[in-house]
């Protein structure tokens, strides 16, 4: 089982050559707080050694990451191919010869840095010079930390296979030149290691601080907090106050840890001047453990023998628990890594780039050209689930973009009273109106036709910005291999784009000037004059009705405010005609041709509610001449049809005329006032759509019905009032029809003229401008960057195997 721990040290040679991080290794993380930073962690790892290897100081001494791999060696035997320290083949860090063993007691004493593969350090006081030269190197001079880790592998009969991570200690206040921010800095780099799973923390303490206070262990508890893979080390156990002793913590009573804790003895400052031989320090601190009454007791607690054969099991047991994992990781690693390092490419080769350039560049603008037509079209096989994109994108500007847009228009809420007045009567010139004059809609409904031209050239612009998104996002990775031919190909495309929207603009101007250039009152879809004043008669009907329901109920109150009434009703009515709808519906043209056309009037409806009335209230023959003396004197128009006069500028004389003149309550018996009729909504049942704007039959008879409801003279305001309101009913029906027809047309426009122009143009303008002899070195020349990661990832792939073949061979 010694060969896991070589087995992960190899594979965290490999991790390390190439900059590979994504593989969390198991190792021990050796943590150690401010109180013991000059001596007491260093020591351990130097006891654990048995050798002086690191550097000394006051202060941050550790400044980079230490990644210590302790090799147990059997015989001597040196790397093929590599220099010891007494050759001269590195100048700059050459040496001369010395002895390979300080104390002489191992002749396989011996280190490696990775950042220097081919040289061999037996002389560890160079090994603590390189390890300062290098932490100056990357850290600088002013106590700096750097989060680059040194490699160093020491081989050793004396020692036991573990991989340890020798970390800056806990620093709380800056001194000298130290960066403000130190203790954060630590902190960072501190956590970076500890919190990966696969870490065992070495969390070292001195026995003379109080073990609640340890900052090591504090900062275990934050990333592992039921301490299933925390190791606790208590040093300086030999100074404790005279009483006392560490057997409490040590047995887990105090801080209780499942790994648990093991005290050790160190060099004392003195020692260490002294350079007092680390084999005798370690002889004394079995000697005292074995001595004293209390720590006998507990020997496999005690001594940096137990810590080194403890780490090692643990390390073991670590990375037996976790290799088929690491192995899964690796696979996947790999698999990773060739899609991508096939998405690159293949590197060609000079002698046949030409032949196969041409090909490729074939290839490719046709394979562009397909993309953008699947974009849009929405087939692609790569369309993203998050957000509307191509096709679809069009679809949402066509159907809710520019058909909100259009919905919102009001034709007539730009229009005011005044300025309809200015258009009628300027319409007419020098001579008084007979009529509502047709000159005048179409002078007001023409400016209204216009305003939809703005939305739905944006509509365009819209649709164009989109193709242009579509062309920047259907490259293919091969695609981009070439930056200067994908520039090409977008420059081509973005030409294209430009000329088929110019005409496409263009169309979308002409359809809403067509629709200026004639105004088809005969559409069937349009309200016409008689629509018109049938709506405005349904609504002025209803009034009528209501007050006149109400005047028969309460007489007195009736004739008491009959002159207030009377005004009030003609502003009632204006406002009616403000809440008309804005189209005319098929529903009520086939109302209107079905039931009103046939003769069907209101008579019965309001016999049936006259005759519910009271009797008091229907006896006013007989018992109130002053209702009907009151219904004679507020109905002159009944007669002679004065409304017709006012309005229209003719007369008109039917039925409605001489039924009025012969309404007379007094000539009634008691208790038979005859009911009112109602007329027909429409008398002649052959009434075409979009008539009105002449002198017809039809108009004689409509407006004799809205003469009998409206019952009094117009006064020249109030002409002017019922002309406006027809004319704004008119341009809102025309406006509709208008509105419904560019809304359907436009989007027709874009997808004929635009869209399906570039999707059928596209590829055949690629060929005709890139496909040229001259031009496909230049274009297929790869990016270097791009070239150079291809380099990187086939550095990974390789990387990845070894570490496969490496965990095949473990397992």
């Amino acid at each position: 089982m010694e060969g896991l721990i070589n087995t992960v040290n190899k594979l965290q040679d490999v991790f390390s050559k190439t900059g590979c991080d994504q593989i969390d290794l198991p190792q021990i993380v050796v943590v150690g707080s401010h109180c013991s930073q000059s001596c007491g962690k260093s020591s351990v790892l130097e006891n654990i050694v048995c050798r002086d290897f690191l550097p000394r100081g006051t202060g941050i001494v550790t400044r980079r990451p230490l990644v210590l791999q302790l090799v147990q060696t059997q015989t001597a035997k040196l790397p093929k191919n590599a220099n010891t320290d007494d050759s001269n083949s590195d100048e700059d860090r050459s040496s001369s010869s010395e002895p390979r063993d300080i104390e002489g007691d191992d002749p396989d004493l011996r280190a490696q840095f990775l950042h220097l593969p081919n040289r061999t350090f037996t002389d560890l006081n160079l090994v603590r010079a390189e390890i300062e030269k290098e932490t100056e190197r990357l850290a600088g001079y002013n106590k700096g930390i750097s989060k680059s880790p040194i490699h160093l592998k020491i081989f050793s009969s004396k020692v036991l296979n573990l991989t340890l991570v020798d970390l800056p200690g806990l620093t709380k206040i800056p001194v000298g030149d130290q960066p403000s921010d130190i203790e954060k800095q630590t902190r960072d780099l501190i956590f970076e290691y500890i919190s990966k799973p696969n870490s065992i923390i070495l969390a070292i303490s001195p026995a003379n601080v109080d073990i609640v206070n340890s900052e090591s262990l504090k900062i275990a508890r934050e990333v592992d907090p039921e301490g299933n893979r925390t190791l606790g080390v208590i040093t300086k156990i030999d100074i404790m106050d005279k009483g006392t002793n560490a057997l409490d913590i040590l047995t887990g009573r105090i801080y209780p840890l499942r790994l648990g804790f093991i005290g050790v003895i160190n060099r004392s400052q003195e020692d260490t001047i002294a350079n007092k031989p680390i084999s005798e320090s370690l002889k004394e601190e079995e000697r005292f453990f074995e001595s004293h009454s209390v720590y006998r007791t507990i020997k496999k607690h005690c001594g940096t023998a137990n810590l080194a054969r403890t780490l090692n099991q643990l390390l073991m047991a670590h990375i037996r628990k976790k290799l088929p994992d690491i192995k899964t990781k690796v696979s996947a690693l790999i698999s990773q890594t060739e899609q991508e390092l096939a998405s690159y490419g293949q590197d060609l080769s000079a002698s046949s780039a030409h032949g196969s350039n041409t090909s490729r560049l074939l290839k490719l603008l046709t394979q562009y050209a397909n993309n953008f037509t699947s974009s849009v079209e929405g087939t692609s096989a790569e369309i993203t689930t998050v957000e509307l994109c191509g096709g679809a994108n069009l679809y949402y500007i066509f159907n809710h973009i520019y058909g909100s847009t259009l919905d919102s228009l009001q034709p007539t809420n730009n229009l005011t009273n005044k300025e309809i007045r200015t258009a009628i009567r300027n319409s007419t010139g020098p001579r008084a109106s007979l009529f509502v004059p047709e000159l005048a809609f179409q002078l007001l409904v023409k400016p209204q036709i216009k305003t939809l031209e703005a939305p739905s050239q944006r509509c365009v612009q819209l649709a164009y910005e989109e193709l242009t998104k579509i062309s920047l996002n259907c490259g293919s990775n091969e695609l981009r291999r070439y930056p200067r031919l994908h520039s090409k190909i977008l420059q081509v495309v973005s030409d294209l784009l430009r000329e088929c929207v110019t005409p496409t603009s263009s169309y979308v101007e002409s359809l809403i000037a067509i629709e200026r250039a004639y105004i088809n009152t005969n559409h069937p879809d349009f309200i016409g004059g008689t629509g018109a004043l049938n709506d405005l008669q349904r609504k002025i009907e209803r009034k009528h009705r209501e007050s006149m329901k109400n005047r028969i109920r309460d007489p007195i109150g009736t004739i008491k405010h009959m002159n207030h009434q009377a005004h009030n009703e003609q502003n009632e009515y204006e406002d009616d005609i403000d809440n008309v709808d804005e189209g005319f519906s098929v529903k009520k043209r086939e109302q209107r041709s079905h039931g009103m056309l046939n003769g069907e009037t209101e008579h019965v409806q309001y016999t049936e509610a006259h005759q519910r009335q009271p009797s008091s209230a229907r006896m006013v023959g007989g018992h109130n001449p002053a209702l009907s003396q009151t219904i004679r004197s507020h109905s002159p128009n009944l007669s002679s049809g004065k409304f017709f006069q006012n309005f229209f500028g003719t007369t008109s004389t039917n039925r409605i005329g001489s039924f009025t003149n012969d309404i007379d309550a007094d000539s009634y018996p008691a208790g038979r006032m005859p009911e009112l009729p109602i007329p027909n909504k429409l008398s002649n049942p052959t009434t075409v759509h979009g008539t009105g704007f002449d002198g017809s039959s039809d108009y004689d008879n409509k407006v004799a019905s809205l003469t009998t409801r409206l019952g009094e003279d117009l006064s020249v305001e109030e002409r002017d009032d019922m002309e406006t309101t027809l004319i704004r009913l008119l341009i809102t029906s025309y406006f509709g029809i208008v509105r419904k027809t560019i809304q359907d047309l436009v989007p027709k426009a874009i997808m004929h003229l635009l869209v399906g122009e570039v999707c059928q143009s596209m590829q055949n303008r690629l060929v005709e401008e890139l496909y040229k002899e001259n031009l496909i070195d230049d274009l297929m020349a790869e990016d270097p960057s791009l070239k150079a990661e291809r380099e990187q990832r086939k550095a990974m792939l390789e990387v990845y195997r070894e570490a496969f073949v490496t965990l095949n061979e473990a397992a």
